[in-house]
């Protein structure tokens, strides 16, 4: 069937009122049809993700439930019925009704449902999944995408999410089911479950156990002064409560943003990696006068964290990913050192395009980095892996894109327990009369300086997957030889798995899974990585300098900014 074919049926099976409304609107409409009913949206390990509206490529109530029930199917051939399915959601429009669809067609199916009472951050999914024994999670959110979209993220057992042969099962399934005949039970089924304050409790003990030295915390912390954003998301009580029990009372939360809202009507992008996230913020510091020393914000979901810090000039800077990794992993070593808890096999382990600064503060401190493929799933398959053979002792892992996780509690990113290692290790530097800004020069002093940016590619098109799959393919056959006038030397080819030399034509292995990325290493020691977003039709391009000082760094970083492929 073609476009018009799938929407005719549309039009004919719908029953939602807000979904007829929408399709009529389109009626005529070549284009919107087209790129609603083309293809469906791809299921992948991190589950699905698009625009809310009517189609198959956009997120709605039958779509979710036609993957949930997908979900079911698998859990059935599993036998793990009795094992159950927690189910969060974060503040977007429409999230509490996605939730509500996916528990009540797991019920239909006989599978125990663990439903929290209200929005709740990601991380707190993934710890009550391992809490609560269950086979699955299923978590609505689109993390920091923007308002339209919403997304539904799928975990297993371990608290990670979806495993590759796990979600090709669910792909299969969802393909032969009738999205419109999905069973569903009612929410008074005897095998949902809600869930609430007794996870709430538990989850807050395992972040505190993230603190490292609680007694100089409780000592120093309430000379630290703190602002802290949700966003409008999940992290409006989680968060300033953790903070409060671990001794940081001098913490003011932005009433407005406090305020669980979809829209997300104070901020343009609910995104904590955006220097304007904290516009609000900043400009409630200067109306009322405030002495503050860091601002954090989280995203929607709880599960990334933005950092901003006061420079020698007084201005509020918003750090990268990336810094605040290198901030956090200098201080967590350092830390565990000092009241001897850091562990002899220890490891620390970062994405493939995060920032290599992070492999050599870990190894100058006897740490071993590890690195792994994009997504956090990756990292909670590093964590699960050592705490099964012993081999290494995990202390820290993070993505560039402001997602931290420092204990094993859970198995994504917890933007919860990382504003409260911010807060802990800008109170540690403010005993000794320095600030986080201040730490972090050090460690470029110490250890090289290294800058970055990221060049994001919108791609237009009813099928924005398939095009940027050809963009890449391209790009694969006829690979660079030099990026803005500087000579590539290696490449390594992610979805072929090799790493070519340029000089000498040898091959080797990258050691990781295959996946859609090329990594471009040149002469001057800076990178050009490339690779299709998970999350958005866009390609991203990440670029990375170092050098021995800042000139040196921003310098190569303005000329390979000069990038314009695929632009």
């Amino acid at each position: 069937m073609n476009a018009f074919d799938i929407y005719n049926i549309w039009k004919e099976k719908v029953t939602d009122p807000s979904l007829r409304s929408e399709l009529e609107s389109i009626d005529g409409n070549e284009n919107e049809i087209v790129a609603r009913f083309t293809a469906p949206m791809s299921f992948g390990t991190a589950g699905l993700r698009s625009i809310m509206g009517a189609g198959i490529s956009r997120m709605n109530i039958y779509t979710v439930a036609q993957a949930t029930q997908g979900l079911a199917e698998l859990i059935r051939q599993e036998n793990a019925a009795d094992k159950g399915v927690a189910i969060a959601h974060d503040s977007r429009n429409n999230s509490r009704l996605f939730a509500e669809i996916s528990a009540r067609v797991l019920a239909a199916n006989g599978i125990t449902v663990y439903l929290f009472d209200s929005l709740r951050p990601t991380p707190e999914l993934s710890f009550a999944i391992l809490e609560l024994g269950c086979i699955s999670g299923i978590n609505i959110t689109a993390s920091h995408n923007p308002k339209e979209y919403n997304g539904y993220k799928v975990y297993w057992s371990d608290g990670a999410q979806l495993p590759p042969e796990h979600a090709a099962v669910v792909c299969e399934k969802i393909a032969g089911c009738d999205m419109f005949s999905v069973p569903m039970a009612e929410l008074s089924d005897k095998h949902i479950h809600v869930i609430g304050s007794e996870i709430d409790e538990k989850y807050i003990d395992a972040v505190l156990g993230c603190v490292i030295d609680r007694d100089a915390l409780k000592e120093f912390g309430n000379s630290l002064n703190l602002v802290y954003t949700p966003l409008h998301g999940t992290g409006y009580r989680l968060v300033p409560e953790a903070m409060r029990r671990a001794g940081i009372s001098n913490l003011t939360v932005i009433p407005e943003q406090a305020v669980p809202d979809g829209n997300f009507p104070t901020v343009a992008s609910p995104n904590p990696e955006n220097k304007p996230c904290f516009k609000m913020a900043l400009d409630y510091i200067e109306q009322h006068n405030m002495p503050t020393d860091v601002v954090v914000a989280t995203d929607p979901d709880g599960d990334r964290l933005g950092v901003a810090v006061k420079n020698p000039s007084g201005e509020f800077i918003a750090l990268s990913g990336n810094q605040i990794g290198a901030l956090l992993v200098s201080y967590i070593i350092a830390a565990r050192r000092s009241i001897g808890r850091l562990p002899e096999n220890a490891c620390a382990i970062r994405s493939v395009v995060s920032s290599p600064l992070f492999d050599t503060i870990c190894r100058d401190n006897g740490v071993e980095p590890v690195c792994v493929l994009t997504g956090f799933k990756y990292i909670g398959e590093k964590i699960k892996e050592y705490a099964v053979d012993g081999s290494h002792t995990f202390i820290f892992g993070y993505e560039e894109s402001q997602g931290f996780l420092s204990g094993g509690y859970v198995r994504d990113k917890d933007g919860v327990a990382a504003a409260l290692l911010i807060a802990e290790a800008a109170s540690h530097y403010k005993s000794f009369g320095k600030s986080l800004y201040e730490a972090l020069y050090d460690i470029y002093d110490k250890y090289g300086w290294a800058k970055e940016t990221i060049l994001n590619i919108k791609i237009e098109g009813a099928l924005p997957m398939q095009e940027m799959s050809a963009k890449m393919a391209a790009l694969r056959a006829s690979p660079f030889k030099t990026i803005c006038g500087t000579d590539v030397v290696r490449i390594r080819d992610y979805a072929a798995g090799t790493v070519r030399d340029i000089k000498t034509g040898a091959v080797t292995s990258t050691g990781l899974p295959k996946s859609d990325m090329l990594f471009f290493e040149l002469s001057n020691g800076s990178n050009v990585i490339i690779r299709p977003s998970g999350t958005e039709p866009k390609i991203k391009i990440y670029i990375q300098a170092n050098g021995a000082d800042s000139v040196e760094v921003d310098q190569k970083l303005d000329t390979l900014a000069a990038f314009k492929y695929f632009g």
